[in-house]
């Protein structure tokens, strides 16, 4: 392991412990990444098919999503 700089660190940028809803998030992201697609439309249909919702409960859409990752800095 290399102590002297430049070196990461993994969470730098983390302002705080994810919270439930974003570890069920990303692990859901994981899985539709995997087995559904990477495109914008492909994302919202895997989430929305496996019941993970955005914060509020509301299913998502395109928009939604987009706010979301801008929101948690993704």
């Amino acid at each position: 392991m290399n102590d002297t700089w430049p070196y990461l660190e993994i969470h730098q940028s983390r302002t705080h412990e994810p919270t439930l809803y974003e570890y069920k998030l990303a692990a859901t992201l994981e899985d539709v990444y995997t087995h559904v697609g990477h495109e914008l439309a492909d994302v919202v249909r895997g989430l929305n098919a496996r019941q993970v919702h955005a914060a509020d409960g509301s299913p998502w859409t395109e928009d939604s999503f987009r706010a979301e990752m801008n929101r948690l800095g993704a």
